[in-house]
């Protein structure tokens, strides 16, 4: 199972933020793929595509390389009584069309390009034709969560609602003999199942970006965005983008993966990566076809030093908890991560607890708005099942930075203004050892100029 930055398993990632980052499109078999790199359950999705009651098909899963980039592959391999041919690039924009995948390194014994799913009917077989109501009783038959069969069943709808609307037709009479291909349940099923089983608080999509031009399906040309396409991101407010690429980039089955998930669309300022995935497409544009899926950690905007005027009490809150059973490497990484959201002090201290047991009280001093995101971070990371929290006020003296010159480069110095007029100044440290390791003299000396060149 795929490990996150700090090597535990995808446990770990729960509660995070999902970031998609469609800049090459998105599609079905794109989304299981990258998925499956940011850490997903694998033998869920398994167990799930086992127990679907249809046939004709096989999954693979290998590695390839996008520009160089080595990404996730998500193959749905059909039989040949289901297969067919219509997704190469020769008949999808005409025989003259002469682009070609270099990147992607291994063979499909059909290149079909099943990430592309409205095109699925084809000229050399005829699918079979499901309605809506077909599709559910496949999806309610399968292994899978309660969670993730209703966001399978979310997404067909949104599917057989955006189809319904480009056909002028009820939803009910919508034949899915495009997204209702085999491969087009697979990669909604697993989909599904994937994103269920990370778990995550939200999902960020700050924009779908897709080609130009047209593109030919089962009913003749149509343009880029495809109808279904267009319908999903307007019933849904799907930020949509176009970029100077002749060719579909996302399908109607990754718009509705993306509405189905009930994305934002700002990223926050400031943000902490704890996993990344990628996934391949198949089809060979320009852009190379991916999709990166980040699991992030928010942190709280930086916050410009308030002015303070000498005396005047500011309010802070305390955290505390009492742990027993962590290793001193587990603390360190949870002070990093408190300091990296925001805190303004993570104190570790040494306590005796009941029965003489050795233990470490933690202290994590929070201005009240980041109280929120620390505690979680102290869940997340540590083994307390409790935090106390007190609301303090504080008396904050006025601080001011500004740079002197020593004789080995600049250093910043740290005034701070009494209640009685007076001042006391203090060279940052930082500045003062990276000067005294790179001239080779003490810190001292370096100090003690800084602090003459300020007074």
């Amino acid at each position: 199972m795929p490990q996150d930055m700090n090597g535990t398993k995808s446990a770990a990632l729960q509660g995070l933020t999902l970031y998609l980052d469609c800049q090459s499109g998105v599609a079905g078999d794109m989304m299981v793929a990258a998925l499956l790199d940011a850490g997903a359950d694998e033998a869920a999705m398994r167990r799930a595509l086992a127990s679907l009651p249809v046939n004709g098909f096989e999954i693979r899963i290998s590695r390839v390389k996008k520009a160089g980039i080595d990404c996730c592959d998500f193959a749905v391999v059909l039989d040949a009584a289901h297969e067919n041919h219509d997704h190469d690039m020769a008949y999808l924009h005409g025989n003259g069309y002469a682009a070609h995948d270099h990147d992607h390194d291994h063979d499909h014994d059909h290149d079909h390009d099943h990430d592309h799913d409205h095109h699925a009917h084809g000229h050399h077989h005829h699918h079979e034709h499901r309605g809506l109501a077909d599709i559910e009783r496949i999806i309610d038959a399968a292994d899978m969560t309660a969670g993730a069969r209703a966001l399978a069943h979310k997404t067909f709808r949104i599917v057989a609602e955006a189809e319904a609307k480009a056909h002028a037709v009820p939803v009910g009479q919508v034949h899915f003999h495009e997204v209702g291909a085999i491969d087009s349940i697979v990669d909604i099923v697993a989909a599904s199942v994937l994103f269920d089983s990370l778990n995550v608080a939200r999902v960020i999509v700050p924009a779908l970006v897709d080609g130009h031009g047209t593109i030919r399906c089962q009913h003749g040309i149509i343009p880029i965005p495809a109808p279904a396409t267009l319908n999903v991101c307007t019933a849904h407010g799907l930020p949509l983008t176009q970029v100077d690429i002749e060719g579909e980039l996302v399908t109607p089955t990754g718009a509705a993966l993306v509405a189905a998930f009930d994305p934002v669309f700002e990223l926050p300022v400031r943000y902490t990566v704890r996993r990344a995935g990628l996934g391949a497409g198949k089809r060979a544009y320009a852009r190379p076809s991916m999709l990166r899926a980040l699991l992030i950690e928010e942190l709280p905007a930086a916050r410009p030093a308030s002015p303070e005027v000498p005396g005047t009490p500011s309010r802070i809150v305390k955290l505390e908890c009492d742990i027993d059973d962590c290793s001193s490497e587990v603390l360190s990484y949870a002070a990093e991560r408190l300091r990296d959201a925001g805190a303004r002090e993570v104190h570790w201290l040494p306590i005796f607890t009941k029965k003489g047991r050795p233990a470490y009280q933690l202290q994590v001093i929070a201005s009240p708005e980041d109280v929120e995101a620390l505690e979680r971070i102290i869940f997340r990371e540590t083994t307390t099942i409790g935090i106390r929290r007190v609301i303090m006020d504080r008396t904050v003296l006025t601080r001011t930075f500004h740079e002197v010159q020593t004789p080995w480069g600049p250093v910043r110095v740290k005034r701070v203004d009494l209640p009685d007029g007076s001042s006391r100044t203090m060279p940052e440290y930082e500045d003062c050892a990276v000067i005294a390791q790179r001239e080779s003299v003490s810190l001292h000396q370096v100090m003690a100029a800084a602090l003459a060149q300020a007074n």
